[in-house]
Formats: C-alpha cells, structure tokens, sequence
C-alpha cells in the first residue's frame, strides 16, 4: 500500500490532467460544461474516482456522462504520460451529487425560515399558563403590618423572667 500523501499529490496531478484536457476539449459534441470536483486514488494507486458536475438540464448530464464514458480510454493514455508511475491507475467518472445536495439544503433552510416565522406569530399572542411571574419573592418586614413589638419581646423573653433568674442567683439555685 502506497503512502497516503503520494496517493493525494496522485490525486491531485490527475485532476489537473484530465480537466486541463477536458479545457481543451474532446471532439465528443454530447460533452457539456463539465467541472471536476475530486479526484480519490485507492491505497494500491490502481483505480481513480474522478468526481465530475455539469452545468446544464438532466439531458445534459447524461450527454456529458456517455462522452466521458467514451473519452475513459484516452483521457486514461493521458494520464500515463503526465505522471510518473509505474501503472497507469484505471479511471472511472462518477457524477457528483453537489449540485443536488446544495438544492436539498436550500428547501430545509427555506422550510426552517417558514416554521421560525409561524412560531414568531405564535408567540407574539401567546399568555402565561398561570402567574406572570411564578417565582417567589422574599417578604420585606418593613411592609409588615403585622409584626408588632410584644412579638418581639416573647422571642427575647419578658423582664419578668429575667428578675426571676436574678433572685435564684442571690439565693444561690440553679443556674
């Protein structure tokens, strides 16, 4: 198995090979606007994928993909002597899905932007299931009515209380 980076630099070199060629032009007039996107080496460097587009109508795509099915052979003798390898790798054109891909990518954006739109709508009239705000809010005492100073003086004690332990202490009780 070959190194992958010389089977990436393989790579890279056929396809400018073949779309330097294509540039040239076959004598094939079914051949379209054809764009090479990637080209893939196998480990081995005995087989090219060779990833193409065409610009035009699905007519045109098969057009151009019989013209490459006819042009394999010399566009393959062309590689072999642009490259310095011992095999020439075989070649095989493989329509890339790019063009299809972007278009199915494009109709979920413009589905999201429509869902997004119907849930702004949505939201805009929409009301709280109960309270406004249902968390609870700590109390302020100053706002407290209720609390008066005889609850305060049953939480400290009564001064009567206090005189009560005052006298045991004289008297030498309990403490």
């Amino acid at each position: 198995m070959a190194d992958p980076a010389r089977a990436r630099k393989m790579a890279d070199r056929i396809k400018e090979i073949v779309a330097k060629r294509l540039d040239k032009g076959l004598r094939d007039p079914r051949l379209g606007f054809v764009t090479i996107t990637d080209v893939r080496v196998t480990g081995d460097l005995q087989h090219a994928s060779i990833f193409y587009t065409v610009y035009g109508s699905e007519a045109e795509r098969k057009d151009s993909a019989r013209a490459l099915t006819a042009a394999t052979g010399m566009l393959r003798s062309e590689v072999g002597r642009n490259i310095t390898a011992r095999l020439t790798p075989s070649l095989e054109f493989i329509p890339d899905a790019i063009p299809e891909n972007a278009e199915h990518i494009e109709s979920l954006l413009r589905e999201a932007r429509t869902r997004d739109a119907e849930v702004t709508v949505l939201a805009s009239s929409a009301e709280y299931a109960g309270e406004p705000d249902p968390y609870v809010k700590p109390r302020d005492l100053d706002d407290d009515d209720d609390f008066d100073d005889e609850a305060l003086d049953d939480l400290e004690g009564s001064e009567d209380d206090d005189e009560d332990l005052g006298e045991q202490a004289e008297l030498g009780g309990p403490r």
